[in-house]
């Protein structure tokens, strides 16, 4: 089957160009200090429990106003958080690997977090920064969590504390009130960092997780690098990157379990109060494999603008290629998307936007426009090549698609609720050497 669609409409450009995001996003600056952490091997319970001395290493480098904590090849286990300092590196040398409990107890007391969207008090993740500036997790080493059985029943659990969580955040409850952890069974992330400016995490590795993989969380100025994933545990995202701005994601190689890059904004009224939409994200040079490759949404209250996909491919099988979701509880936008140059192999559905996703919620409708897509290639869509739905009372509006295509698909494209639709050079079932008209 070939389908040639023609241009319909024209759309305007976004407010941050790419090449100016790029230009504001810099490295942290860490101070030329080293600390290295078998310094400290003597508070590691004969090598059975490593947390003390990261500890102590990290009040070292704060007592030092910062410094480079090097972890040398060899396996660490910890019995609870690594809680960072400002102005302080990790660096994990090829060979080190450091192996979190699964001891729930071990990464208490709560701290501050968001959990699916919803701010709240809940169990330390793994490692966990807030209020910091100049971060960085760095090197060859491995990052893991141990017992991935012992978290994925948690998740069984977890509906009661998911819908408590849930209507604090729609009844407005203080944020200090909403203390979760013991008892509750929502799962700590892997990596959080919050309310953090200049965070860098490079080349390491990471094996599993009880939750999200990376997840900084109203943070400014962030980059992500060279990181390889292997995780796949329950709901093990890769990067979701919540409230956050000036954020470069590149040069990754993604195998996991879940979404591999989700790009959030808060969920319902706690979104919508913020008021600090997740903008200016460049996404460059990935591999993608797992659940979906790139997802924005759900959780998305408080907008997702400004965002840049280019020169990605595919290490293995997705379910969706580019997924935009919401719904009627979520409110706020999603604008100004770029994705150029992007390749898939096998997947459900290439390209899914819906306002729609579980058919759930009323009042808060979200806007979806200004989203385009040039030179996307995939090579077979079991489900649906391009479908699209918005609200008949909120459309989804200026949708751009060019030089598209789908060597082989179930259903070619579906497109309800939209306008301002722009097709060109968009093919199902391969070119065969035929033109399509301008």
């Amino acid at each position: 089957m070939i389908i040639s669609l023609v241009a319909l409409a024209g759309f305007t450009a976004a407010p941050d160009s790419k090449e100016a995001i790029l230009k504001r996003i810099k490295a942290p600056m860490i101070p030329n200090k080293q600390i290295n952490i078998t310094q400290f091997k003597g508070s590691s319970n004969n090598g059975n429990n490593w947390k003390p001395a990261f500890d102590q290493a990290m009040q070292k480098a704060r007592k030092g106003k910062g410094g480079r904590i090097v972890v040398p090849a060899g396996t660490y286990k910890i019995n609870g958080p690594i809680h960072f300092q400002s102005n302080t590196e990790l660096h994990l040398q090829e060979g080190a690997l450091l192996v979190f409990s699964a001891e729930a107890d071990h990464y208490l007391p709560v701290v501050k977090t968001t959990w699916e969207g919803t701010f709240l008090y809940n169990y330390s993740p793994f490692i966990y920064g807030i209020g910091l500036k100049n971060v960085a997790i760095t090197g060859k080493g491995t990052i893991k969590a141990e017992a991935a059985e012992t978290w994925a029943k948690w998740r069984d659990q977890q509906k009661p504390a998911q819908d408590e969580s849930r209507d604090m955040n729609h009844k407005q409850v203080p944020v200090e009130k909403r203390v979760f952890g013991k008892g509750w069974f929502l799962r700590p992330q892997l990596i959080q960092f919050f309310e953090c400016e200049n965070v860098l995490i490079e080349d390491i590795k990471i094996e599993d997780s009880p939750f999200w993989c990376i997840h900084p969380v109203l943070c400014k100025n962030v980059i992500v690098r060279g990181v390889q994933f292997n995780a796949h545990n329950l709901n093990n995202d890769g990067i979701d990157p919540e409230y956050s701005e000036d954020v470069l994601i590149e040069n990754i190689s993604f195998n996991n379990g879940d979404d591999n890059i989700a790009i959030k904004a808060g969920r319902d009224h706690d979104g919508r109060a913020s008021k600090r939409s997740s903008q200016n994200i460049v996404i460059r040079n990935c591999k993608f494999m797992g659940l979906h490759g790139v997802v924005m949404g759900s959780e998305m209250s408080a907008g997702v603008r400004n965002v840049f996909i280019d020169d990605c491919s595919f290490a293995g099988k997705l379910k969706r290629g580019i997924y935009l979701k919401s719904n009627a509880d979520r409110g706020g936008e999603i604008a100004n998307i770029f994705v150029n140059n992007v390749s898939f192999g096998e997947v459900e559905d290439c390209i899914m936007i819906t306002s729609k996703y579980k058919n759930e919620g009323q009042g808060y409708q979200t806007d979806i426009h200004d989203i385009y897509f040039n030179n996307i290639t995939c090579q077979k869509a079991t489900g649906t090549g391009i479908l699209v739905e918005g609200f008949e009372e909120k459309k989804v509006r200026n949708l751009s698609l060019k030089n598209i295509s789908i060597e082989k698909v179930n259903v070619p494209i579906s497109i309800t609720n939209a306008e301002g639709v722009e097709m060109q050079d968009v093919w199902f079932g391969g070119k065969k050497g035929l033109t399509t008209s301008k």
